[in-house]
């Protein structure tokens, strides 16, 4: 995206000194890994982790030096798809997961490695005994970052104050194979071992969900509603042509801009607090986030996502289409029902009180 470089500077520069208070978003990666049989890649995170504790999450995490540079933190473009994120969403694949998304120089094949190859880079790397890129390149690799494809990026609403982040998603499909032939074993994933995760494991995506839908794990908004963009176009299947024709379906998908909408490797998404429709809280996806707001850049404003809080966590997650939840407001306000409308304050309000009177539930 083009801008002003003037106007831009000046408006972050406004920004800045209208939210001194607001913590800096740390910058990270995530990749929605599809395997051969385009199932979906989640991961556990450990108990203690100071983010998304118990739940199942995409792999990634923070960017790293090592990735690459980042723009500076007043600049927009830091929150721009670029080499260190698509770095760093490999890197942190490769740590949690043991995949490793490069390819052999001179190859467009996975870069195959050994079982004792694999895991001792990853705690090489994981420990920061050795760069991922150097080690990378002493396995004779290259990380595979144009395959990556951007899909979404988020930006921790500020009514999450004590940890927010800039995220950027992407999606990565790994390569169809032959129900004849044998998956190879760097794309299997293992846990870290309980470093960061507890659990790594390909599910097709209406498997996920269903186990989210009986209570058996947790999912955060962000990742209950990408699988649930996911899930019309991934189904369970055993012929490559019907395997290649849902990618295919899904990256038309992908691309496509929604009545004028940008597409979704475009979107930047930063949930914000609408009204109360009963006990549900609705949440619009259409801001871009206040570091943004500047760009012209937009979420996705033909959906919202509805939750309510219990046991210190969103529960009872939905996606619907906007356009039918105004429907209904405006029905519950027509028939003398209030509909309460939703401070930023109030809902962390109610967050912070569920998540502490509630707990962290084990599952």
């Amino acid at each position: 995206m083009t801008t002003n470089g003037a106007k831009l500077n000046s408006s972050t520069r406004a920004f800045k000194e209208e939210n001194k208070s607001l913590p800096v978003p740390s910058s990270s990666a995530s990749v929605l890994v599809i395997s051969a049989k385009n199932d979906i890649l989640l991961l556990r995170r450990v108990q203690s982790s100071t983010s998304f504790a118990s739940a199942h999450v995409f792999p990634g995490g923070h960017i790293s030096p090592q990735d690459g540079t980042l723009p500076p933190l007043s600049d927009v473009r830091r929150h721009e798809d670029s080499e260190a994120y698509r770095i760093g969403a490999i890197r942190e694949c490769f740590e949690e997961t043991g995949i490793l998304l490069a390819n052999k120089k001179g190859s467009e094949g996975l870069l195959e490695l050994n079982d004792k190859d694999r895991e001792e880079g990853r705690h090489a790397v994981h420990t920061n005994k050795i760069p991922f890129k150097v080690w990378l390149n002493e396995k004779d690799g290259i990380a595979n970052t144009a395959s990556l494809i951007p899909f979404t990026r988020w930006l921790t609403p500020i009514n999450v104050p004590r940890q927010r982040f800039s995220t950027q998603m992407y999606i990565y499909f790994l390569p169809l194979s032959s129900s004849n032939k044998p998956r190879a074993q760097n794309t299997i994933p293992t846990s870290d071992g309980g470093v960061e995760n507890t659990e790594a494991e390909f599910k097709p995506v209406a498997e996920w969900l269903r186990l989210f839908r009986a209570n058996k794990l947790i999912l955060f908004p962000p990742q209950f509603y990408l699988l649930s963009l996911l899930a019309p176009f991934l189904h369970e299947a055993s012929e490559t042509q019907t395997l290649q024709a849902q990618r295919d379906a899904l990256m038309d998908f992908v691309e496509r801009k929604e009545d004028g909408e940008p597409s979704w490797g475009e979107k930047s998404i930063s949930p914000q607090p609408l009204f109360k429709l009963g006990q549900k809280m609705v949440f619009g996806l259409d801001q871009p986030g206040p570091e943004l707001e500047v760009t012209g850049r937009k979420g996705d404003g033909k959906r919202v996502i509805t939750w309510i809080f219990k046991d210190g966590r969103p529960q009872e997650l939905e996606v619907r289409w906007r356009a039918d939840v105004e429907r209904e407001k405006t029905e519950a306000q027509d028939g003398g029902v209030p509909v309460h409308i939703i401070t930023r304050e109030e809902a962390e309000k109610e967050r912070h009180e569920n998540q502490y009177s509630g707990g962290r539930q084990k599952l």
